[in-house]
Order: structure tokens, then C-alpha cells, then sequence
């Protein structure tokens, strides 16, 4: 019994170390890191490219991993599937268009794997 209890315990550390490893800072930067470690933990089982974080009343929080060599490429693939046309990357914004409207998307980086991504609500009604 003691074995598999410290089997358990040993399994649970290292995988508490991987994931401070892999995330470090980044855990606490949004708040309660929960939900994006859920929703980073389902991306990795899906073939999505991107994940919800959260919604709230105003906004709704994708996650997605951060390729080199496309950075920003699910929130710019999710955004024209909705029949958004990219014009331009602002900072950290990707500017759309849509028969006249023009939205900014917010995006900063999670940690060195992940980008986090905001759109706001009205755009889905």
C-alpha cells in the first residue's frame, strides 16, 4: 500500500514540475490559471487549433498554440470563417472587415507556447 501511495505522490510531482516547467510565470498572469490549463489540456487532445477559454458578457477567449512561422494564424483563420477579411496587424491587434465595420481583435502571448485571443460578442450575432 505505501508503494502505490508513493507511486501516486511521484506521478503527481512530476507532473505538477512539468507543468510549472512548461508554463512558469505565465500560470497567474490572467488570473486563475484553471481554465486555461483545461482548455490548454483539451487543445492538446483535439485537432481544433484553437480552444475557449472563457466567455463573458462582452467578450469570448480563445487559446491557441504560437507557430513561428504563422504567430497569429487560428485567430486570423477563425475571424475569416465568419467572413471577416484581415486588413492589418496593429501591435497586437489583427484588424477585420466586414461590409463596412471594421473590429480589432486583441492577442498576446501565454507563455512561449500559447497565444491567448479576445473577439468581442456582437460579432457572432
Amino acid at each position: 500500500m505505501k508503494k502505490l501511495v508513493r507511486a501516486v505522490l511521484l506521478i503527481f510531482f512530476l507532473f505538477f514540475g512539468f507543468i510549472t516547467l512548461r508554463f512558469g510565470s505565465a500560470l497567474t498572469q490572467e488570473g486563475n490559471p484553471a481554465p486555461y490549463l483545461a482548455a490548454i489540456g483539451q487543445h492538446e487532445l483535439s485537432n481544433n487549433g484553437y480552444e475557449e477559454v472563457l466567455r463573458t458578457s462582452t467578450r469570448i477567449r480563445y487559446i491557441s498554440k504560437f507557430e513561428d512561422k504563422y504567430p497569429l494564424g487560428m485567430a486570423r483563420e477563425y475571424m475569416e470563417t465568419l467572413g471577416w477579411e484581415f486588413k492589418e496587424q496593429i501591435g497586437s491587434g489583427l484588424m477585420f472587415e466586414k461590409g463596412g465595420d471594421a473590429i480589432t481583435i486583441e492577442t498576446r502571448q501565454y507563455s512561449k507556447h500559447y497565444y491567448i485571443w479576445d473577439i468581442p460578442k456582437e460579432i457572432l450575432n
